[in-house]
């Protein structure tokens, strides 16, 4: 990728997210939300979206706008409107969070803020699915990989609609007999859609491309690769049938659920066989720590998956901890292991790329210490481990510990993160070679105008 395009805004993202992830980890530490509270309590409800949206969302839209013109080969459409969308976002978020405050009694403030973050919400993202629909759009017919991000932004305007509802719903704004069922039995739909269709179907697209540059293997359309993507669309769309026949009080809403399951675990089955084989395709002999990490990831992925297909489990107590490994297992320890490439990759391009061949520049791998790193990604996934066996166990105090511990892992990794933005790493004789212009931390430099 020497001399992309590079999005200007991505950074930002990266650093938003990395701030609510602390966040949210802070609060779970603090006793704040589930198990310390019913697991629908406001309480709950304000932080799950902390994460889901604050965190996961804003690293999937980060990385996507850096990404979906490499999967296409074709410049980002819109790229001007990423920063308003990001306000948009951090703002509706605030005001949901808000909202959910007030609905627990904590802090006195108008329920308005709910459906008001809703909307804001909703404009957001679809500001966002915006520009990445005009550039996918643009740039037919697609690559595999792309069209796994389609199905992912498809199940992200499904969620934020529904998202929606429940908010005017829960405001009182809005009273309605199809939006009480919605709310009644529609929040399974509500994070299969979120966490499944929009951020895992996307993760595996864009993974796809990722595992092949950075192992340098050949990107091969294979035929599992295709049964992959058609698993998790028509899983996608059996969860957005379901939701309508919830909507309509038709009977069958289940039944669809549990087999838009059933197909995403087969799906990710194809998907897990196409990572091996892309491993074993690999022309560099030894896998970096980001592949190594994601690994981790993908097994937590498979496993999770695995339990939430058994009725016994997706019905009762344990659920929680099982959608706890989901997240912050697959969807977290992906996130944090392909953030610790990217964001030395993305800083090596903006301050040496433009150097390459005309002064002796570091190598990408210059910019970070996989030792210590390496370490971290061991505590994270140990105490990931342990946090969701406390949850299932109801060990609520060794599951604060854990947290604790995850949190410690998630912080040491985000200084990292800054390390390689400061080159600090870099060996002094490479670190400011002549003509060679310092990255800022998170905001973009007004040279690099890429975006349109």
């Amino acid at each position: 990728m020497p001399g992309a395009t590079l999005s200007r805004w991505t950074m930002s993202y990266f650093a938003a997210a990395c701030l609510m992830l602390v966040l949210g980890q802070g609060l779970m530490v603090a006793g704040y939300g589930y198990p310390f509270a019913d697991v629908s309590a406001p309480e709950t409800l304000a932080l799950v979206h902390i994460l889901a949206i604050g965190w996961l969302s804003l690293l999937m839209a980060g990385a996507l706008l850096q990404f979906v013109p490499v999967l296409v080969a074709r410049p980002i459409v819109g790229g001007r409107f990423a920063a308003p969308a990001l306000v948009l976002l951090l703002c509706g978020l605030s005001a949901l969070v808000g909202g959910f405050i007030s609905l627990s009694g904590a802090v006195d403030l108008p329920l308005v803020l709910l459906p008001g973050g809703g909307a804001l919400l909703l404009a957001g993202f679809g500001l966002f699915a915006g520009i990445l629909a005009a550039t996918l759009h643009a740039a037919r017919p697609l690559p595999l990989p792309a069209r796994f991000v389609a199905t992912g932004l498809f199940a992200l305007v499904g969620a934020a609609l529904i998202g929606s509802a429940f908010t005017a719903a829960l405001s009182g704004v809005v009273e309605s007999a199809w939006i009480d069922r919605l709310v009644a039995d529609g929040v399974g739909l509500h994070a299969a859609l979120g966490l499944g269709g929009w951020l895992s179907a996307t993760a595996a697209g864009v993974s796809y491309r990722l595992f092949s540059m950075f192992l340098l293997a050949p990107e091969v359309e294979r035929t599992t690769s295709r049964a992959a993507w058609w698993g998790m669309s028509l899983a996608a769309g059996l969860v957005v049938l379901a939701a309508v026949l919830v909507l309509s009080g038709i009977f069958g809403a289940p039944i669809l659920f549990a087999a838009a399951l059933l197909l995403a675990l087969v799906a990710v089955g194809f998907y897990g066989a196409d990572v091996v084989h892309i491993y074993r395709a690999r022309k560099r002999k030894q896998a970096e720590l980001n592949i190594r990490a994601s690994l981790a990831a993908l097994a937590l992925f498979v496993l999770s998956l695995v339990l939430l297909n058994v009725p016994a489990l997706r019905a009762g107590d344990l659920l929680p901890a099982v959608v706890y490994l989901f997240v912050f297992g697959w969807l977290t320890g992906l996130g944090l292991a392909q953030l610790y490439k990217i964001v030395a990759f993305l800083t090596w391009l903006e301050a040496y790329g433009p150097l390459l061949g005309r002064t002796p520049v570091p190598r990408v791998q210059d910019l970070v210490d996989e030792h210590r790193a390496h370490i971290l990604f061991r505590v994270y996934y140990g105490a990931v481990t342990v946090a969701a066996l406390a949850l299932a166990t109801g060990v609520t105090g060794l599951f604060r510990v854990a947290v604790a511990a995850q949190l410690l892992a998630t912080l040491c990794l985000i200084r990292e993160f800054i390390r390689a933005r400061r080159l600090a790493i870099v060996p002094a004789a490479l670190r400011a070679p002549a003509g060679m212009v310092r990255p800022h931390l998170f905001l973009p430099l007004s040279a690099f105008q890429g975006d349109k």
